[in-house]
C-alpha cells in the first residue's frame, strides 16, 4: 500500500501526426446516431464492474460504453488545473488496488499508473492501454491521442471486449453501446469532412501540440516551430530562436489563429497570448482534462470544432468553453 503521494512525470515527445482515417472505416455518415450526454458513472450495482481511468475523459467513454454495469472513477476530472502538477495519493492507489479494468493513455503521459499497478499487483485486473491498442511506438511524438476520434474509435472496440470478457452476460447490451457510441462519432467526422472540404491553406500557431490531431484531422498547418511546442509541453525553456519565430508568426498576422492550452499558462505562453490578442488573431483555448459538467466525449471535442470554426469563418475568439 502507499503511504505517500507519487508526483506524476509526465514525458511527452515531439510530434508525428498519424493520418486519422476516421470513421469511414468503421459506418457511412448515412446511419448517424447521436447518444445524449452520457457523464461519467460513478454508480452502479454491487455487481457493476469497477473501471478506473487516468483521464476523464476516457472515464465518460467508459461510462457511455458500459453503462449501467460499470461503475466508472476518473483520476485527473479538473479543466481548471494543470494535468502535469497530479499527484497521485493513497486513495488513487486504492482505486487502482480495487479495480477490475484501469484506462490510461500511454506514451509515457499517465505513467503513474504504471507505479500505482506495480505496488498493489493482480494478475486479473486488466490493463486498456491506448498506445498499446493502437500499435504506438514509444518514439511517438504527441500523447494528446483523444484528439484523434479515430484512436477513440479503436480504444472502445478494446474495451467493449473486455466488458464482455468479464460479463458474457450482457454482451448484447455491451455491443449495442458500441454500436451507438461509434454512430455518434459520426457527426465529428462530419463536421471535420466538412470544414476541411470548405477551408484550405489554414495556418495556426499553437503552444502547444494539445490539438495537433484534431487540427492535421481538420487540413489546419500548425507552423509553431516543434521545437517551441516540444519545450512547452515539457516544461523546459526554449531557444530564443524559436520563440523569435513564434513571435513573428503573430506580429506579421501570419496566422488565422492562435490554440492555447489553456490548463497549462506560463510568463511565456502569456506573452504570445497577449501578442495574439494585440495584433486581432482569434484565440482558441484547449484543453487535456475534458470539461464538466455539460459536456461528454463526442459534445466537448464537437464544440472544440465549432470554436476553431467561429476563429476561421468568423474571427472570433473562445478561450473557454
Amino acid at each position: 500500500m502507499l503511504h505517500t503521494a507519487l508526483r506524476v512525470s509526465f514525458r511527452k515527445r515531439p510530434h508525428n501526426p498519424a493520418k486519422s482515417k476516421f470513421l469511414s472505416l468503421l459506418l457511412s455518415s448515412s446511419a448517424l446516431l447521436f447518444l445524449s450526454a452520457c457523464n461519467t458513472s460513478p454508480g452502479g450495482t454491487k455487481s457493476s464492474i469497477r473501471v478506473v481511468a487516468a483521464e476523464n475523459e476516457y472515464g465518460n467513454i467508459a461510462g457511455q460504453l458500459g453503462g449501467k454495469y460499470v461503475s466508472v472513477t476518473s483520476v485527473m476530472s479538473n479543466p481548471n488545473t494543470d494535468p502535469h502538477e497530479y499527484e497521485a495519493s493513497a486513495s488513487t492507489a486504492s482505486l487502482i488496488a480495487n479495480a477490475q479494468i484501469v484506462i490510461q493513455n500511454g506514451l509515457g503521459y499517465d505513467s503513474f499508473i504504471n507505479k500505482l499497478e506495480s505496488a498493489s499487483p493482480n494478475g486479473s485486473r486488466i490493463n486498456l492501454d491506448v498506445q498499446t491498442v493502437l500499435h504506438l511506438p514509444n518514439g511517438t511524438t504527441n500523447p494528446h491521442l483523444w484528439y484523434d476520434p479515430y484512436y477513440v474509435a479503436s480504444m472502445s472496440k478494446t474495451f467493449t471486449k473486455d466488458l464482455i470478457k468479464l460479463a458474457p452476460s450482457h454482451k448484447k447490451y455491451f455491443i449495442l453501446h458500441e454500436r451507438n457510441f461509434l454512430l455518434s462519432l459520426g457527426k465529428l467526422e462530419n463536421q471535420i469532412r466538412t470544414f476541411k472540404s470548405q477551408h484550405k491553406n489554414i495556418k495556426a500557431a499553437t503552444t502547444e501540440p494539445v490539438a495537433d490531431y484534431l487540427l492535421n484531422a481538420l487540413g489546419i498547418d500548425n507552423v509553431t516551430p516543434w521545437p517551441l511546442q516540444a519545450a512547452i509541453m515539457n516544461g523546459i525553456d526554449p531557444s530564443p530562436e524559436a520563440v523569435s519565430l513564434e513571435l513573428n508568426l503573430l506580429s506579421a498576422r501570419k496566422v488565422k489563429l492562435f490554440v492555447y492550452n489553456r490548463q497549462v499558462t506560463t510568463s511565456l505562453t502569456q506573452s504570445f497570448l497577449e501578442s495574439a490578442n494585440k495584433n486581432s488573431i482569434p484565440v482558441v483555448g484547449v484543453y487535456e482534462t475534458m470539461p464538466t459538467p455539460g459536456y461528454n466525449y463526442q459534445t466537448w471535442m464537437g464544440a472544440e470544432i465549432k470554436a476553431i470554426q467561429k476563429a476561421v469563418t468568423k474571427h472570433f475568439g473562445t478561450t473557454k468553453l
